[in-house]
């Protein structure tokens, strides 16, 4: 069954996992349970995952093809147990050899590496979603230019692995200003998602695009992203589904900020 194509928050930091002993913090518990459902809920359990995580940057497009990833950590200042975790779902190799062969096609020269741990932008909020971790990932970087068009382009260009049970996965964040985190931003944060949703959902693929890659134009749009790293994986995932418009599937309100999440396909 052909899979979607999402675009995640992926929190901040270990955020989910800051309670060694007990519940999410209250914060996030209502994007945690989000995660919770978002597989889980799919009419089929994809045969991978292809994840594209605003915290890995290239000078081109790159696929980890590593069997047995370990985990990057890489964040600071939170406790000890959080350097512990664990989550050891499988690579992929094949497919990020697929992967790589459908960007070259498209004109996308990309790398491979074997070395790299998964980021958090991949552990952290998929050990939420797959706990068992027992599905196969990809992991794919950003370009380095952080050129919208080009990421629109390699999302297009890996469409086809929709069609083969591949679920591709955009992990970042809607609005993502580190300087910008209390109440006073709400309005702001509020306007802009209104914005991208409305680009997200409108029903014109050719509209849709240039809002998409326009992305600077909507209001606000550097106060919410002064470097767009974590807004670029919405672009893959909006490539990929270019055969319809997407949705907004999920809004919540934390340390100032609005986060959606959004579903193509």
């Amino acid at each position: 069954m052909k899979q979607p194509a999402f675009f995640l928050p992926h929190g901040g930091g270990p955020c989910f996992f800051l309670n060694e002993q007990g519940p999410m913090p209250h914060e996030w518990r209502h994007m945690g349970e989000f995660l919770a459902r978002v597989i889980a809920d799919l009419s089929e359990r994809p045969k991978a995952m292809l994840v594209i995580s605003g915290h890995w940057e290239e000078k081109r497009f790159t696929v980890h093809r590593g069997e047995r990833p370990s985990l990057l950590f890489d964040y600071a200042g939170f406790p000890a147990h959080t350097y512990q975790l664990e989550w050891n779902a499988p690579g992929a190799p094949e497919l990020a050899d697929r992967a790589a062969a459908l960007l070259d096609a498209a004109g996308l020269p990309a790398g491979e590496e074997t070395k790299r741990g998964w980021d958090h932008g991949v552990f952290i909020p998929l050990k939420v979603a797959v706990p068992e971790a027992d599905i196969p990932v990809v992991q794919l970087s950003l370009r380095q230019d952080l050129d919208p068009a080009a990421h629109v382009a390699a999302g297009r260009a890996l469409a086809p692995l929709r069609d083969e049970g591949v679920l591709i996965v955009g992990s970042g964040m809607s609005f993502h200003n580190m300087a910008a985190r209390d109440g006073r931003v709400q309005r702001i944060a509020d306007e802009f998602d209104n914005a991208l949703t409305a680009a997200v959902e409108d029903p014109d693929p050719a509209s849709r695009e240039v809002r998409l890659i326009r992305w600077h134009d909507l209001p606000h749009a550097r106060t919410a992203h002064p470097r767009e790293e974590h807004l670029l994986p919405l672009m893959v995932v909006a490539g990929a589904g270019a055969d319809g418009p997407g949705r907004n599937i999920f809004r919540d309100h934390v340390i100032g900020w609005t986060v959606s999440a959004f579903r193509f396909g």
